[in-house]
């Protein structure tokens, strides 16, 4: 039985990043709506409680009973330190000016095991509306800075801990080393939670669920897909049937690049050139939401004829990650709309499938771990996210295989260069945009009337926020002067500045 921490969600923008900071200590975590979560037994050695955007004043703010975790560790975190001191006989009040951003420990008990081996003054990060003005009876102030008296405080004989602060961000500058005190020291969970343990675990457990089955997988070239497949493979061999669909919408040379790159790890992968169908669902439309809709409709179409032809599949795997299952689940209860991730979606039901996800409980930056864990090439795994619509999003307007092959010519230069000049791991994001306007240029002493591409490089944790990336000025001059050369009919090139929000990563 694998030993967990429970993360009680009560809606923080940074609890996952709570759950990441505790997974980077190899201790595996679950991350469960505060009214919705599984049963206490031994595998869960302690319980973080998240920050809030609600006060604990407000009506029906989220709220849980203490009692059910007797002895086990608490750790409070902004929200949940106040509504532990609130529930304990201690005072919550609106704080007089809200405390939001930098401030130090100038006050820290050097015996409270929360705090051992952080130093004196350490930075810490607050974010918060309501301030801890007292404490119950059987509690101890453990932390102070100079405009928050009760900055930490712990039960005097319960492994109960409450934190102001933020450890999970790094504003916090030891806040690592808090998290571990508490996950590592005080809860006493094993640091077992690593790639290779995973991999071993998760190929064992999908030879009892698979049972020998067929399973089909769509792949997309993309981190998490790869990575399944390689974890499928290790478990079933050539039980696993991939699907790799070239939709006409990659980029250039794209389809013929993964698939050699599939076969070379061993898959069992067919590519099937569907180009032409998804060109022709294509035609005429200009809206965004039409075109994903056209093109998924011809993606469950294609991807369900080639695995009918499949005899006796009975399972279909996803690469659903961590963050999907999440986002899944709502905060105010589990009665939610589950959200859509995958191209797939719909697939189980209409083909009667089963559905196994071998990456669901992990995060991004896992996928990457264990995929190069299992020898992934470096060139799946660090590609830049990719959307499942490709290039027709990237296309403002109508789609046309004239298009498609003129903005893939300018892409590729742009994405090879990054490469070239050593910036394309520096850069979470980029493409190329074809717009749909045409300018006036001269080439020569002719006057041109031809069309216009933006380029676009953003930086990025988890793509929900992104600023543009701030490509050298040598570079950019470069790659314009490449891209108007060398790709017949576009004779101007823009660089898009905007940041994520308010604008988005992608144009459609």
């Amino acid at each position: 039985m694998t030993t967990k921490i429970l993360i009680l969600d009560f809606g923080s923008q940074y609890t996952q990043l709570i759950a990441r900071r505790v997974r980077e200590l190899n201790v595996y975590c679950e991350i469960h709506p505060f009214n919705h979560y599984p049963a206490i037994d031994e595998s869960v050695k302690g319980v973080i409680l998240s920050g809030s955007p609600c006060s604990v004043h407000q009506e029906g703010a989220p709220d849980i009973s203490l009692s059910e975790f007797a002895q086990i560790p608490i750790l409070g975190i902004c929200y949940g330190a106040q509504l532990i001191a609130q529930k304990t006989g201690g005072q919550v009040l609106p704080s007089a000016i809200r405390e939001y951003g930098r401030a130090h420990l100038h006050f820290v008990d050097e015996n409270d095991p929360l705090f051992k081996y952080l130093t004196p003054g350490s930075q810490v990060w607050m974010s918060h509306g309501d301030t801890i003005a007292s404490i119950g009876k059987d509690f101890v102030l453990t932390a102070s800075t100079d405009t928050v008296p009760i900055a930490a405080y712990r039960h005097s004989s319960k492994p109960w801990y409450g934190i102001q602060f933020h450890p999970e961000v790094t504003h916090t500058i030891e806040g690592r080393q808090l998290l571990r005190n508490f996950v590592v020291d005080i809860c006493k969970c094993p640091q077992e939670w690593t790639p290779s343990a995973f991999i071993d675990t998760t190929i064992n457990q999908l030879r009892q669920q698979l049972n020998g089955d067929k399973v089909v997988l769509g792949l997309s070239g993309g981190v998490d897909s790869s990575v399944a497949a390689q974890l499928l493979h290790r478990a079933i061999g050539n039980n696993l049937h991939c699907i790799f669909v070239d939709n006409g919408l990659l980029r250039k040379g794209e389809f013929e690049q993964v698939l050699h790159s599939y076969k070379d790890l061993g898959l069992n992968v067919k590519g099937v050139d569907a180009k032409q169908r998804f060109y022709s669902a294509l035609k005429g439309l200009t809206d965004p939401e039409e075109k994903r809709k056209a093109i998924g409709r011809v993606f469950i179409e294609v991807f369900e004829e080639e695995a009918h032809a499949i005899s006796q599949v009975k399972w279909l795997a996803q690469g659903t990650i961590y963050p999907d299952v999440i986002e899944s689940v709502s905060v105010k209860g589990p009665s939610v709309t589950i959200k859509s991730h995958h191209n797939v979606g719909g697939l189980p039901e209409r083909m009667k499938l089963k559905v196994v996800e071998p990456l669901r409980l992990l995060f991004k930056d896992e996928v990457r771990a264990v995929g190069r864990a299992l020898g992934v090439p470096e060139t799946l795994l660090s590609r830049h996210p990719f959307p499942g619509p490709g290039l027709a999003i990237r296309i403002l307007g109508e789609v046309t295989p004239q298009k498609v092959a003129l903005l893939q010519e300018a892409d590729a230069i742009f994405i090879n260069a990054l490469r070239e000049h050593e910036l394309y791991d520096q850069v979470w994001q980029a493409a190329a945009i074809l717009l749909p306007i045409q300018s006036v240029g001269v080439m020569g002493d002719e006057r041109t009337y031809e069309n216009v591409v933006a380029l676009r490089a953003v930086n990025s944790v988890d793509g929900m926020t992104a600023d543009w990336s701030r490509l050298p000025y040598e570079f950019l001059a470069e790659i314009s002067n490449r891209i108007i050369n060398q790709v017949r009919g576009i004779n101007r090139v823009v660089y898009d500045i905007s940041s994520k929000p308010p604008a988005t990563i992608e144009w459609e």
